[in-house]
């Protein structure tokens, strides 16, 4: 037998042209090897820019694989980033699936330079001031970092502006722009959308009128909030429009993205083309000063004195725009009030109106304030055809979702989910990053998202 010696640059050569062994490297770079429940040597390192909204913590109640669980604050010194690290704590030292983050903190006025000359982290997450996000952002990217932002992204038409400038500044350094919107993970929205998606069962959407729309989408806040029996903080900046934005550009986003992601799945929309805002409105919520500081554990900064009359406080939260995207009827509803009546909660109500049936979401009183998701046949559906229909619609959602049911009540039909394996806006980030792409929609459909908030804003 004859033995051929061969250099060691060769021999590696040999071995890097092997198909199988690239494709294990390739799995070796991105594999975690998880020690205690801690992903060690993990590809996607985070930052936290200047937090001031609970939504900070979205990508670290508990221990996702993909993240290392190094995280490095950048923030100036205040009671904002003091409530999001006593957050983190809070789950660190939990009795039940304590998380375990390692957090690096940095407070100073020179935060934000400070954050990109370290550059600490390949995924920075903001949720903070809206005045400052735009900058926050633009200076992320530049540096080559994905952009994990919480809405909304823009809150007024010059921040739309920018926000296109950051999307192709994005795609040219080959980064990510991502606003998670935790709606979408939600069972009843899921299933409205699978739903409506049945041509049997739903038809098609129908294009609607200003006054009776065939994609409807509404929810109601509330400022007093509780954290136990502890009422929750929220900066005082939250009130002033200049800076958290109006009602209607701010968690309008959620709604808007609702209407899209579900009445119009996986198409691509051109704001110029798609979208036409029709008409637009807003009112107040008022606070009294005592329910202010309850709020906020501050008296009225100088900066909302000017939104302040006879010592009463008023806040443009409330807003409604009413808008076509490919010429189907849309309405957006945003409601805010003082605080929730005891035992009930945030609202979320949403219709979809199709040629064969409505599929309407409720969360009031009578659903005990759990989303819950209706049939309804639509006017002049033969109710012998449409039940035959339902039973054909049951038999074949169970076999994707075990003891999901349709359960008749009077002319409509009460969906019941059944077994749910879910996901959330942090672990789909998370893939996202991972393969540094997002689907060909989510891009130009954020442009079309913050066009109509932002084009809603006093039309």
């Amino acid at each position: 037998m004859a033995f051929h010696i061969i250099s060691k640059r060769h021999f590696i050569n040999i071995i890097l042209k092997s198909r199988l062994v690239l494709h294990s490297l390739t799995l070796l770079l991105f594999s975690l090897i998880s020690i205690n429940g801690v992903a060690q040597n993990v590809p996607i390192k985070l930052i936290v820019l200047d937090p001031g909204h609970g939504h900070a913590t979205y990508m670290q109640g508990r221990m996702y694989t993909g993240l290392d669980p190094e995280v490095h604050v950048y923030a100036p010194v205040g009671p904002d980033v003091e409530t999001y690290l006593k957050s983190i704590n809070g789950m660190n030292s939990r009795s039940s699936n304590p998380t375990k983050w390692k957090m690096v903190v940095y407070t100073g006025s020179d935060y934000l330079e400070k954050m990109l000359t370290e550059k600490k982290g390949n995924a920075v997450i903001i949720s903070g001031n809206n005045s400052k996000k735009g900058e926050y952002m633009r200076r992320s990217i530049e540096a080559g970092m994905h952009v994990l932002a919480d809405k909304p992204l823009a809150v007024t038409p010059k921040d739309f502006e920018m926000l296109k400038k950051s999307f192709k500044l994005a795609k040219k350094k080959k980064v990510l722009i991502f606003d998670p919107m935790d709606l979408r993970y939600d069972i009843s929205n899921i299933l409205q959308k699978e739903l409506a998606e049945i041509p049997e069962l739903f038809g098609t959407l129908k294009k609607g009128s200003v006054d009776d729309p065939s994609l409807v989408q509404e929810n109601l806040h509330h400022f007093l909030k509780f954290s136990g029996t502890v009422p929750a903080r929220r900066p005082a900046w939250f009130f002033d429009i200049e800076q958290q934005g109006h009602g209607i550009t701010d968690v309008s986003t959620h709604l808007v993205d609702m209407s899209q992601w579900a009445g119009f799945p996986g198409i691509i929309l051109n704001y110029k083309k798609d979208i036409k805002i029709l008409s637009s409105r807003e009112w107040p919520t008022d606070l009294t000063p005592s329910e202010f500081k309850r709020v906020t554990r501050v008296d009225y900064p100088d900066y909302l004195k000017k939104y302040v009359k006879d010592s009463i406080l008023s806040v443009l939260a409330n807003g409604e725009i009413n808008y076509t995207i490919k010429g189907v009827h849309a309405k957006v509803t945003v409601n805010w009030r003082y605080r929730e009546p005891a035992g009930s909660s945030d609202t979320h109500y949403a219709l979809m109106r199709g040629t064969k049936a409505d599929l309407e979401l409720r969360q009031g009183a009578d659903e005990k304030y759990r989303a819950t998701l209706y049939i309804k046949a639509a006017p002049g559906v033969p109710a012998t055809d449409f039940v035959s229909v339902i039973q054909n619609v049951k038999a074949k959602m169970q076999q994707k979702y075990p003891g999901f049911d349709l359960i008749q009540k009077g002319n409509e039909w009460i969906v019941k989910p059944g077994t749910f394996k879910g996901t959330n806006s942090a672990e789909v980030a998370i893939g996202y990053i991972l393969n540094n792409t997002m689907p060909a929609w989510e891009v130009p459909n954020m442009i079309a998202k913050y066009y109509t908030t932002t084009g809603g804003l006093g039309y």
